[in-house]
């Protein structure tokens, strides 16, 4: 579908209809309403593995729906994607049954790639977030925008910031909670996280106390608090969730300045990580009036590079950037490396958990299939789901499995 390069364009179709039903028995497959699922920990809600796993996925549909490799939604039967189409970032809603877009609202958004970032493409690389009927986007300069999921309709929108990130990139993906979004604008050196109010786009609160990192956040109760735990350009940062008063911050920082790692809550543990630095449990208190952030462990075998570990159960499964790129098991209790496997896997996975399985797309659109173990990288199967790069996460849903490659998504079911 092509686009007039016009300053706002709005194609919206009418479309009736509730929620597919499951394609397991009755019940409804599990939704993907943002960044790393439900709960922004990789984890589906639900998952029934087929008795026997297909020697093939079978494609039921593909469509060209622009660059990038924000992950797409899903919620019952639709779809919605962020992306780029020549001159304009681009949010579509799709029947997720068929591939048909059933709605466009493009804006015109022009800027020249910094060159170590080039090979990424100009796509979006920011997830939005869906919640209420509403979804929020984050683009590549930093264009702030909400719109309403069954229309398409611009809800409110905020410009572009006058300074950029490093590399002239956002790839932060917002948060949605208690009536409001999250995300960290501005660029190198000069940032603000900042929280609005989902209906007007106002200014509930904002910390101005690092420029955005390459990562995105997590909500948690921790202490008895409730925070948004983020990496910043240079930081690691607790703020309240609700005013944006800082709690805590430790300084974290990576060669070539890409903090761009989700931290992981285990309990009353958050587990970081990130380029040449090792997988690190730590301890957040206030033993007094002043908030403590303390190492519990530390394991230098792994390191994550862009692509996030989950924890099943007892077990931490991740890719490290070393050798080349290694899937790993680790104890999050204790860091110990239960199990690394070969070298040389990939450049980039993401990991999605489901019970006493996990898959790893990676990106060269190979997906790996893997029962849990604390002893070994046991793949089940392994299946070819792309021509082109895969840097988006796959969403799982059902016997559904989305696929966003450089410029197409795919439907694949494994029946």
């Amino acid at each position: 579908m092509k686009l007039e390069r016009t300053a706002w364009i709005v194609v919206v179709v009418t479309f009736v209809g509730g929620f597919a039903s499951g394609l397991f028995g009755q019940s409804r497959p599990a939704d993907w309403p943002q960044w790393r699922g439900p709960n922004r920990d990789g984890l589906l809600a639900s998952f029934t593995p087929p008795g026997t796993w297909p020697e093939q996925l079978s494609r039921k549909w593909k469509v060209d729906i622009g660059l990038g490799y924000a992950t797409p939604l899903v919620v019952g039967n639709r779809l919605y994607v962020f992306s780029r189409q020549a001159e304009n970032e681009v949010m579509s809603g799709l029947d997720a049954d068929t591939g048909k877009v059933l709605w466009q609202t493009a804006y015109p958004v022009q800027f020249t790639m910094n060159s170590a970032a080039s090979r990424h493409g100009p796509g979006p690389k920011s997830t939005p977030a869906l919640a209420d009927g509403k979804l929020f986007t984050i683009g590549m300069t930093g264009i702030v925008t909400a719109f309403d999921a069954a229309t398409g309709k611009q809800l409110w929108q905020k410009p572009a910031p006058s300074v950029q990130p490093t590399y002239t990139t956002q790839a932060f993906s917002p948060l949605v909670d208690r009536g409001m979004v999250i995300f960290h604008v501005g660029g190198n050196n000069q940032g603000a996280l900042t929280a609005f109010d989902v209906n007007t786009g106002d200014v509930k609160w904002s910390w101005s106390g690092d420029g955005p990192g390459y990562g995105s956040p997590i909500v948690a109760t921790i202490g008895g608090t409730r925070q948004v735990v983020t990496f910043t350009q240079q930081k690691l940062v607790g703020v309240d969730e609700a005013t944006g008063a800082l709690l805590w911050e430790r300084p974290f920082t990576t060669p070539s300045t890409q903090n761009n790692i989700t931290p992981i809550l285990y309990g009353q543990t958050l587990i970081i990580s990130g380029h040449m630095n090792p997988v690190t449990a730590l301890s957040v208190t206030k033993p007094g009036n002043q908030w403590v952030t303390e190492k519990l462990w530390e394991n230098t075998d792994v390191a994550l590079y862009m692509s996030n570990a989950v924890v099943l159960g007892d077990t931490l499964v991740g890719m490290s950037q070393r050798m080349n790129g290694q899937f790993f098991g680790l104890d999050p209790k204790t860091g110990k490396t239960l199990w690394m496997s070969d070298g040389r896997q990939a450049t980039n996975a993401a990991i999605v958990g489901a019970g006493d399985l996990w898959f790893a797309l990676k990106d060269d659109g190979e997906l790996i299939v893997a029962k849990k173990s604390a002893t070994a990288f046991e793949p089940v199967h392994r299946y070819t789901v792309a021509d082109s790069a895969t840097w988006a996460q796959p969403v799982i849903s059902g016997n559904r499995v989305f696929v966003k490659d450089v410029s197409t998504l795919a439907l694949w079911t494994l029946n």
